[in-house]
């Protein structure tokens, strides 16, 4: 992992429309970084944070079994539902407010399906709308491994909540666990004129996915927009309309 000292102080904005667009029919993705057969080598990540994809899958469709390997990856569910299944036998619902966290390790397969009603047995024709995220663990091999915690609505809306962290001081706080000691995830649902400070670390990504916000000297975001901070933070982001805010605190970068 890259140092973190004198580094220059950057503030990257990119708006949703810069993105790469995977367009499937049943999904719709749209990705932050390069990823899958999107190739850039001059945005590969941002810190620690290696994937930023904002999905949207259609009823009765979504990801088949596949296989994933060093890397803790954490979803997000902002509308909808999402049935989760792994190798390791863990089968669930996944919805908003639920932070959900799988360590792939050594290897685990998993699939993501829009097709809750094989669990509940309520047919729907709802899309579900996730962001998922992928940093790079402290180690690789480490064993597998899957967590889920559900956050009270009245705490997302009280500020910005730790919902996945492997940072020695949250662990009293923190929804899930991640094999990361440098990196920590906070959402936050704000309501027009609410406003939060970002935390201060090495790099910070401020994303979006729901409504807009203003963030100090820069001005309006828009839905599916992002921000990387590198050596500076502790903006004021204040709500526009109804919005959520995902933001990840990292303190140590990948090399270049």
């Amino acid at each position: 992992m890259a140092s973190a000292t004198e580094l220059t102080p950057v503030v990257d904005v990119r708006r949703a429309g810069t993105r790469f667009v995977t367009d499937f029919g049943w999904l719709d993705s749209k990705h932050s970084f390069a990823f899958g057969h999107h190739r850039s080598q001059t945005n590969l990540h941002h810190g620690l944070l290696l994937v930023n994809n904002d999905d949207r899958v259609a009823a009765g469709t979504g990801f088949e079994t596949h296989p994933h390997r060093d890397m803790e990856i954490v979803t997000w569910v902002l509308g909808g539902s999402l049935v989760h299944q792994d190798s390791m036998g863990n089968n669930g619902i996944i919805y908003p407010g639920l932070a959900q966290r799988m360590s792939a390790g050594t290897g685990i397969r998993h699939s993501e399906k829009n097709d809750s009603w094989n669990i509940s047995g309520a047919v729907h024709e709802t899309p579900v709308h996730f962001i998922q995220m992928w940093v790079v663990p402290d180690e690789q091999g480490i064993t597998p491994g899957y967590e889920q915690h559900e956050i009270e609505p009245e705490r997302l809306a009280g500020g910005l909540v730790t919902v996945a962290s492997g940072r020695a001081g949250h662990a009293d706080d923190t929804a899930v666990r991640i094999a990361n000691r440098y990196a920590a995830l906070h959402a936050a649902r704000l309501s027009p004129g609410q406003e939060v400070t970002l935390p201060e670390a090495p790099y910070l990504h401020l994303f979006v996915p729901r409504g807009s916000v203003t963030l100090e000297g820069v001005g309006e975001l828009a839905e599916g927009d992002t921000v990387r901070f590198t050596a500076v933070g502790g903006h004021r982001v204040t709500g526009v309309t109804d919005a959520e805010i995902l933001v990840w605190e990292m303190h140590a970068g990948l090399a270049v």
